[in-house]
């Protein structure tokens, strides 16, 4: 019996160690800290950021260090101003363009507040905020020495109007942006589409000079990292993300830009940066080659990627394109853009397990319409596919309960003969056909099932300010009232009045205290997953109760 409590409290323990360790690893910035929470109505003067582009021919990833040619101009020299700020408005997105190289400055998420008390306050995912700079640019580079004329992300860009909207019954909106210099007419053109958070860019080249263009197409996304700190348990991912063909998925924090940065060629793939619950990922044509890269240039970072080298010929034209996905982590959208992005949805060494979880859960909330009563109703299907396995657990411990006093006689019997008390006990499991281990070892195979929900409920956008009923408005952060924390520590108190006391007082001093510290451990949980653990420990206990008072007993 007490080698069956050790596992227990050790396999319990183990549990909350993953958890702890998985948060600490790859979780280091708090989700208030991830988005911008400022109002639109704010006045801060925009940052041109520190030059990100690849400077000169890049055909083998090899990137360069920035040429004096590449500084990037201040405010005052590129005569930056509100004016040249290009608004775009869609059904999912307000936007800012920068006439000054075209960029992607700004980006809110109309569908996402900052939090369910600001319902009319978008989260801002792109902006360039002094010191909260998280920009996606793109450029045009020259092709070796050859010197063809191409506007990078610093050039200055022409737009027919200063404000672009997605009217009703329209289904795309496109803004186009031009730049011409020596014969070559440059457009580079974004296409935003209803209900997508997948953007077009892309650059069309009209050669008009009589010589050929050569040049090639980068993508770059360029932030400040952010600084530690915030709220306990509220802490999430933030930094960059490749995929490659051979690698596959791997992340690439913060101070691996700028200590040990990346130079490497394949085919397709995607970059990305990526946070709590939202991401942006350039994801280029996945027939070709491109040299990503990273970069550290002063506070800021930079992850992008140079594709193959153009050739437009004089009266020629050639068209140049990528997607840029700017939003929320929803995995089947994900997996439709490109291989592996529904990654970034970061289940951990068990997403074989949660994905099937989150598929289970979206179909019950597909059905009901309530994110909580769809964990409830998971919570029953996963008891009961373990019922079998909790009833060999349960019927052990209960024969476990009634040979209780034979083993308190034997102890006292033996008293601190260990070998002689062991091998008493170990007559009496065997005369009365009792596996010690019997009560544990079902509960144990159950353990990755439910570290695996746990991340399907912490890494799912779609509870994000879902609310549940009365109180809970929102499942992804912690109970406001701890009713939710209580209930269980009161249902784990319950289920150790029905579990035979340990005969060690020590041992019985612990699994008293074990309730109180799991109910603090958990009142900072998010309340989602503190539901689960609440319905699965109430039928726990019927299950349990059941089993006691009818199964042993007949």
């Amino acid at each position: 019996m007490d080698l069956q409590r050790i596992i227990l409290i050790g396999g319990l323990l183990f549990t909350v160690m993953l958890i702890w360790n998985a948060w600490q690893e790859d979780y280091v910035r708090p989700q208030q800290e991830q988005v911008a929470t400022t109002d639109r109505g704010e006045t801060d003067t925009p940052s041109v950021p520190a030059d990100g582009a690849p400077a000169g021919d890049v055909p083998t990833g090899e990137v360069p260090e920035t040429s004096a040619a590449d500084t990037p101009l201040s405010q005052t020299q590129t005569g930056l101003g509100a004016g040249e700020r290009i608004t775009v408005t869609t059904d999912v997105f307000r936007a800012e363009i920068n006439a000054v190289g075209g960029d992607l400055r700004r980006v809110e998420l109309l569908e996402y507040p900052v939090s369910v008390d600001q319902p009319e306050n978008p989260i801002t995912l792109l902006n360039d905020r002094p010191g909260d700079l998280f920009v996606a640019q793109t450029g045009l580079l020259p092709a070796g020495t050859d010197g063809s004329p191409a506007p990078s992300h610093h050039a200055r860009f022409e737009a027919a109007q200063s404000e672009y909207r997605l009217s009703d019954g329209e289904d795309q909106l496109r803004v186009d942006l031009t730049w011409q210099e020596d014969g070559i007419l440059v457009t580079k053109t974004y296409t935003f589409r209803r209900g997508d958070y997948l953007v077009d860019v892309g650059y069309t080249i009209e050669n008009a000079s009589g010589e050929p263009w050569n040049g090639h197409m980068y993508r770059q996304l360029q932030r400040t990292p952010p600084q530690d700190g915030g709220q306990f348990f509220i802490y999430t991912y933030t930094g960059g993300v490749i995929y490659s063909p051979e690698e596959r998925y791997e992340k690439i924090d913060f101070d691996e830009m700028a200590e040990t940065p990346l130079n490497r060629t394949f085919q397709g793939g995607w970059a990305a940066m990526i946070q709590h619950y939202f991401l942006s990922a350039w994801v280029p044509s996945q027939d070709q080659k491109y040299s990503y890269y990273t970069k550290g240039i002063g506070s800021e970072r930079i992850l992008g990627m140079v594709g193959p080298q153009t050739q437009v010929a004089p009266g020629a034209s050639e068209t140049l394109t990528s997607g840029l996905y700017v939003g929320p982590k929803i995995q089947e959208r994900l997996e439709e853009i490109a291989t592996g992005l529904e990654l970034t949805v970061d289940y951990g060494i068990l997403t074989f397990i949660s994905k099937p979880l989150h598929w289970v859960l979206s179909l019950f909330h597909s059905i009901f319409g309530n994110w909580g009563v769809a964990i409830i109703l998971l919570t029953v299907l996963i008891k009961l596919v373990f019922y079998k396995l909790s009833e060999k657990s349960y019927t052990s411990m209960a024969h476990m309960r009634k040979v209780q006093p034979r083993l308190m006689a034997i102890k006292e019997k033996y008293g601190d003969d260990r070998e002689k008390l062991n091998q008493a006990m170990m007559k009496l499991y065997k005369e009365e056909k009792i596996n010690p281990l019997g009560g544990c070892l079902p509960i144990l195979v159950q353990i990755p099932v439910f570290i695996a929900l746990y991340w399907a409920l912490l890494e799912s956008v779609e509870l994000r300010q879902a609310p549940f009923m009365l109180w809970i408005q929102d499942l992804s952060v912690a109970d406001p009232y701890f009713v939710l924390p209580v209930l269980m520590g009161a249902t784990m108190l319950i289920q150790h009045r029905l579990n035979p006391t340990p005969m060690d007082p020590i041992q019985a001093r612990v699994m008293m205290l074990l309730p109180i510290v799991f109910t603090v451990f958990f009142a900072f949980f998010p309340a989602g997953l503190v539901l689960y653990w609440v319905v699965n420990n109430g039928l726990s206990i019927l299950q349990q109760w059941y089993i006691t008072r009818f199964v042993v007993k007949a």
